[in-house]
This record gives structure tokens, sequence and C-alpha cells, in this order.
């Protein structure tokens, strides 16, 4: 086959050998879940939350993020508190969930907050990348999933592996108790299948994202920059 544009020394075909995990995965697996509402009676929380018991329940080690506080991304320096909590969490996370009220048919400012103050890079680490990520949302009225949608576009800018399966509650006033637990229903039946499949994928993934997400147009860029320093040398 001729690629006169590609370097072959930087080109190997992958191979089943190569996805073998690599490290030590004895810790269960370990899950970042962000809700996108202030509200005492936020039904994304609750939703999380129960999405929580169910990771939990299948043996996950779970932190759900309270962004209460966090300040608007560029507001204050990246030194903040609550900053530094949210992307020590992310750093820590082997899969997130994100669960948004739909507002004005998009996610809330609140949950779109938090994921701007996620970079892509942060020195040498990328606090998303290779992540698994589902999406969930509750709405106030009929079913919609503009939420999900969104939540989906931005995972994939994050570089993260976000499942097929998704959850959208509608009326969510009425599918939960006044303890804020959810009552059985074909949308709770939906949130065990998102976190089970979550949970699988999780398991699946982790311990092979740095060679999922090694590329060929960055491992060339290396070698471009690495060129460039021993030239510079001279």
């Amino acid at each position: 086959m001729d690629l006169p544009n590609i370097n072959p020394a930087l080109l190997e075909t992958p191979t089943l050998d190569k996805l073998a995990p690599v490290g030590n995965f004895d810790h269960p697996p370990r899950i970042l879940m962000l809700y996108g509402s202030l509200r005492e009676r936020s039904f994304s929380r609750f939703l999380t939350e129960e999405a929580a018991r169910i990771l939990e329940h299948f043996g996950a080690e779970v932190k759900i993020f309270d962004p209460t506080e966090l300040p608007m991304a560029g507001s204050v320096p990246e030194d903040h508190p609550k900053v530094q909590e949210l992307r020590a969490l992310s750093l820590w996370s082997e899969g997130q969930v994100w669960c948004s009220p739909e507002r004005h048919g998009a996610i809330t400012a609140v949950m779109k907050n938090q994921i701007d103050w996620i970079p892509l890079e942060q020195g040498a680490l990328r606090p998303s990348q290779g992540r698994t990520l589902a999406v969930m949302q509750v709405c106030g009225g009929s079913q919609s999933f503009n939420v999900v949608n969104t939540l989906r576009l931005l995972g994939r800018w994050m570089r993260m592996f976000t499942i097929p399966n998704q959850s959208s509650v509608p009326m969510a006033y009425k599918e939960f108790d006044d303890a804020g637990r959810m009552r059985p229903s074909g949308y709770y039946e939906r949130v065990v299948d998102v976190m089970e499949e979550l949970y699988k994928m999780t398991l699946l993934l982790r311990g092979r994202t740095d060679y999922l997400t090694d590329r060929y147009s960055e491992r060339n860029e290396r070698s471009v920059k690495a060129i460039n320093r021993q030239l510079g040398k001279i």
C-alpha cells in the first residue's frame, strides 16, 4: 500500500496483544458524578444520587462533586479550592456521569461551568481523556433529548468514551418521592441499564485507554518537535 504522507516508523498496526491491560487494577472502578442544579430539591442531584447507589451496588467507588461555590470559569485563578477539587476528582476518575436539567432547551450554566473548568490538558496530564462517560437529564415537562445530545457533544470534545445508552426522565417532579428517592418505573429501570453499561465499559477500558488514545498525529507532532530540539542544539 502506497502511503507517501505517512511516516511508517510512527504507524504501528493495532493488534489484540497491544490491547492487554497495563497497570494494577485491584481497586474498584472510580466514578465521578456531576449534576447541574443548585436547588435544595434538585431532581438532577436526586437522579445522580440514585445512579450512585446502583454503581456502588456493583462495587464502584463513587464521588459526587458539589457545584455549590464553584466560581464561574475564568472569574478566579485556577488555584481556587473548588476548581482544584474538581480537577483532582476528574484525574482520579476512570469513568464519569453527567446529569443536567434542561433549561431553555439546553444544559444549565451550573453544568457547563463544571465542564468548562476541566481542561483538555493540565501539564502532561489530561483530566478527561480516556474516561468512560454516561449522560442523563431530567425534564420539567415532556421527555426531551436536548441535554443528553449536548452532553454527548461535550464528552466527545473532552475525548471521553461516551456509552451508547442514556437516561432522560420527563416530568421529574412525579418520579421522586418526598425523600428524593426515585419511584419504580421504566425510567428507573433505564437508569439501572445505563449504570450497568457504564460499569461494564469502565471495567473493559481501564488499563487500555493510553493505547486507545495514542494517536498517529500526536506521535508525529512529538517526533517533529524532538527533531527541532536537536537541530536547535547544533
